[in-house]
């Protein structure tokens, strides 16, 4: 996934600033795809200068105004374009599992606090994709396709973080008190 498509995808949902994507990077996508406020405003602009996007005209032109950006065909096109094409997964890049492989070599004093650490974040992001799932995808509701898709990507990270939770649970037993 890029950056561009992450940002197209949520200006169609809603037209923004660059503030309010950031806000809103922060609450939802940028759960599985994180960007800075200086990234998207740097997309942004390449998105502009691509003809993907563009600025919406102000009721009252004032100098130093946000601008709120919204998505033109080219970009829907490009966007839709992305999401037929095929990729392969991506090997997993994981900093603590290639710190464990160095403790392994190097000794490990303080990689049982590290992975205790990690499990304790895991269980609260886990915990937290949970009460987005009750509070927005109740079972009795019916669901349009958007929302079936919206639900599907949720349930892929609670997924990820009961994997993480219970290979770093298991991890920590293995590794027995120190």
């Amino acid at each position: 996934m890029s950056l561009p498509h992450a940002i197209l995808t949520a200006l169609l949902e809603k037209p923004s600033s660059g503030l309010e994507l950031t806000r809103r990077f922060d609450k939802s996508i940028g759960y599985f795809w994180s960007a800075t406020h200086q990234q998207i405003y740097r997309e942004l602009g390449k998105l502009e200068q691509a003809g993907h996007i563009r600025a919406l005209p102000a009721p009252v032109p004032v100098r130093g105004q946000r601008k709120e950006y919204e998505v033109l065909p080219a970009g829907r096109e490009e966007l839709g374009a992305w999401v037929a094409r095929s990729e392969d997964p991506k090997p997993m890049r994981a900093a603590l599992l290639l710190r464990m492989r160095a403790a392994a070599v190097v000794g490990a004093p303080g990689l049982r606090a590290e992975l205790t650490r990690h499990l304790a974040l895991h269980q609260e992001q886990l915990d937290e994709y949970l009460a987005i799932e009750t509070r927005d995808f109740p079972s009795e509701r019916s669901r349009s396709e958007p929302d079936r898709l919206r639900h599907l990507v949720l349930r892929g990270g609670i997924e990820m973080e009961r994997f993480w939770v219970e290979w770093l649970t298991g991890a920590l037993a293995e590794l027995g008190t120190e």
